[in-house]
């Protein structure tokens, strides 16, 4: 899954998990940055964009032991990468960008921004939902990631991933 916070990823991550009956990877920065906020009310600093990282990639190879013939993943670290250039003017730390660009997966899900913006804890570009879809399709685009738009309602959505992986899974066999 790839695309702006509030999009769906989580929700259409489990949902294609159950489906494929496989495990799912969460989104490693949601827990670290929930701590930090319950910890010392504090949101994402610069330096804490590696750690997640690891955290990351820690918990996608972990979960990859266990999957079937599907990983599903809530993010990856080219998603954040963008939030590093989004958030901290353009900049990116040159060991997130290397592993980010290196990481790639057999197909994205770019998630669009027409469901509803739920607010929580760390969520805070309610207003500028649009300019942060238009980052994360320009990377994509720009590092040649094959990718399809999701867009609609949840069983939209879930239905069009389903076909997609299904044809993977297909010339993969």
């Amino acid at each position: 899954m790839f695309g702006p916070e509030s999009t769906g990823k989580t929700t259409l991550s489990q949902q294609l998990a159950r489906h494929y009956n496989t495990v799912w990877v969460p989104e490693y920065a949601r827990e670290y940055l929930q701590n930090k906020w319950n910890n010392e009310r504090k949101t994402c600093e610069p330096h804490d964009l590696i750690p997640i990282a690891e955290g990351q990639i820690k918990t996608e190879n972990e979960l990859a032991q266990k999957a079937t013939d599907v990983l599903i993943c809530d993010t990856d670290l080219l998603e954040t990468k963008v939030y590093s250039e989004a958030y901290y003017v353009g900049s990116c730390d040159p060991t997130l960008e290397k592993y980010a660009l290196l990481n790639t997966y057999d197909l994205y899900f770019l998630t669009y921004i027409d469901v509803p913006w739920e607010k929580d804890d760390l969520r805070d570009k309610p207003n500028e939902r649009e300019t942060m879809f238009n980052y994360f399709k320009k990377a994509l685009d720009t590092y040649n990631r094959p990718y399809i738009l999701l867009m609609g309602d949840k069983a939209t959505r879930k239905e069009i991933a389903i076909k997609a992986i299904d044809n993977l899974l297909k010339k993969r066999n």
